[in-house]
């Protein structure tokens, strides 16, 4: 499990092909919806499922603007660090989420239907794979990018964009009633992104947190176990664990449907969750 002297590494290569996958998963899922379901409700606050689908554009399409810009000196941030502190530039997310929404509906009427290339839902999450493919596939891993929260290195970024497509994806199954499929890698790192957040926002070993076959972490100060069965162990399955550590599903609801088990005194992890805003 990682320590806290070396972080997870992810593979860089499976990192961009995660996200082009579940990216793809997304633009099949709303292809065929109409004006009513783009305007049904979702379960972030009031956006539509047009404004979900226009983040999801925005997440992917922010790889490209920030390889416009000129890269930063330093690195100050990694992915485990954009988990915790995304929550904190929630306003500004919130506004130009919705200023792009609002200008693809707008080109949509000006064209005079929803179903125009590059201005409906699925036309815009083409045209962002399309970018994505001719900038991410080609620069380098170690390039810096002024991200919201700090500068990350492009790969640390690119994991984060799986930890967006894959809660957001989710987000979208909600809401339209379509299943949208997770892509195996991408589902993985965020479930091991969302672990290491928590272990970091509750640093310890007395509790250890089993999400199989993903991931594994010990968190929460007390004592720490060393050897044999632990005293405290959380244990759920990895879609549960992203929509616990993402505040989509309460903990005790969590429990009382059996989709989480916890044992021991400390196995209480209510307090230290959601990990990311």
């Amino acid at each position: 499990m990682p320590s806290r002297a070396r972080a997870r590494s992810y593979d860089p290569a499976k990192t961009r092909t995660a996200v082009t996958a579940q990216l793809r998963r997304v633009r099949e899922a709303v292809e065929g919806l109409d004006e009513k379901g783009l305007a049904a409700p979702t379960r972030l606050g009031d956006w539509t499922v047009r404004e979900l689908i226009a983040h999801l554009a925005m997440a992917v399409s922010s790889v490209s603007r920030l390889l416009e810009r000129p890269a930063p000196p330093a690195r100050e941030v990694t992915a485990t660090g954009w988990a915790t502190a995304t929550a904190a530039h929630s306003a500004a997310i919130d506004t130009d989420t919705r200023a792009l929404a609002a200008l693809a509906a707008d080109a949509a009427d000006a064209a005079g239907t929803a179903g125009t290339a590059g201005t409906d839902p699925g036309g815009l999450l083409e045209r962002e794979a399309a970018r994505f493919a001719e900038t991410a596939a080609v620069a380098p891993g170690d390039r810096l990018l002024a991200t919201r929260v700090g500068a990350m290195r492009l790969d640390d970024y690119l994991v984060t964009r799986c930890v967006e497509l894959v809660v957001h994806a989710d987000d979208l199954t909600a809401a339209t009633g379509v299943p949208v499929p997770h892509d195996r890698q991408a589902l993985a790192t965020a479930a091991r992104v969302l672990a290491d957040a928590l272990a970091a926002k509750a640093p310890g070993g007395s509790v250890e947190v089993r999400i199989p076959p993903f991931a594994v972490v010990q968190c929460v100060e007390g004592p720490r176990h060393t050897r044999g069965t632990p005293p405290n162990v959380v244990e759920t399955d990895p879609l549960t664990w992203i929509r616990l550590a993402t505040g989509r599903l309460a903990w005790a609801e969590a429990l009382e449907s059996a989709r989480l088990t916890a044992s021991g005194d400390r196995a209480d992890l209510s307090a230290h969750l959601p990990v990311l805003g």
